[in-house]
């Protein structure tokens, strides 16, 4: 599948059949993902996977006291055979600035990490989770990647067995995967309802609010 044609059939899907997933798809998707850019290439991210009935089903019971009557959406997540926990490790970007080839930049140890200008961390963690749903969407399978419910992620942390602590893995959200149901069959997404921006719309040449008038004429990306 050519690379564009991947990134226009990645949607988020969330109703799965129970049928199990290939693991060779897993590992390739773990292995593009270890491709993400990171700062510094300090690799700051970890992948908890969960890919049998029980260790699923536990992730899900930390998420919410609805499993034994699910509503629409929680129903059609639940049967994805495979959940993937990105999860970001800080400590591996404050160790990396504090290596003589990056001290310079003033960014190492614990007390400069609020000097850096966004959380990295979490940023490169995101894109190595993108690069997992993009090969699972050029397997043909589908992926959903959702946050987790806020007041529930220590449990989750102990489901998952996450050590504790600053310096320990943080889980940025998670990743269902496995093989789409009949479409109509899952809660609709926010897709469905809202109309999706051309490029053309969101795009600004030299400087904000210039826009950008394409080379080719088209009114729209």
């Amino acid at each position: 599948m050519e690379f564009t044609e991947v990134v226009r059939r990645r949607r988020m899907v969330r109703s799965f059949l129970t049928d199990p997933v290939d693991p060779a798809v897993v590992e390739r998707a773990l292995a593009n993902a270890t491709r993400a850019p990171s700062a510094g290439f300090s690799q700051g991210w970890a992948f908890v996977v969960l890919d049998t009935p029980d260790a699923v089903r536990g992730f899900w019971e930390a998420q919410s006291d609805s499993v034994e009557q699910p509503d629409r959406w929680l129903a059609g997540m639940m049967a994805a055979p495979v959940v993937v926990v990105p999860c970001s490790i800080k400590a591996a970007y404050l160790d990396r600035y504090s290596e003589p080839d990056k001290a310079r930049a003033g960014l190492g140890g614990a007390a400069n990490e609020q000097r850096w200008p966004m959380p990295y961390w979490h940023l490169d963690t995101a894109m190595a989770s993108l690069l997992i749903l993009q090969t699972v969407t050029e397997a043909g399978l589908g992926a959903c990647f959702f946050g987790l419910v806020p007041d529930r992620v220590d449990r989750v942390r102990h489901v998952l067995g996450l050590p504790d602590g600053p310096d320990g893995p943080e889980p940025i959200g998670a990743i269902t995967i496995g093989h789409p149901a009949a479409p109509g069959t899952g809660a609709r997404g926010s897709a469905g309802r809202r109309r999706r921006t051309p490029w053309t719309e969101v795009a600004h040449r030299g400087r904000w609010g210039a826009g950008w008038a394409r080379q080719d004429g088209r009114d729209e990306g």
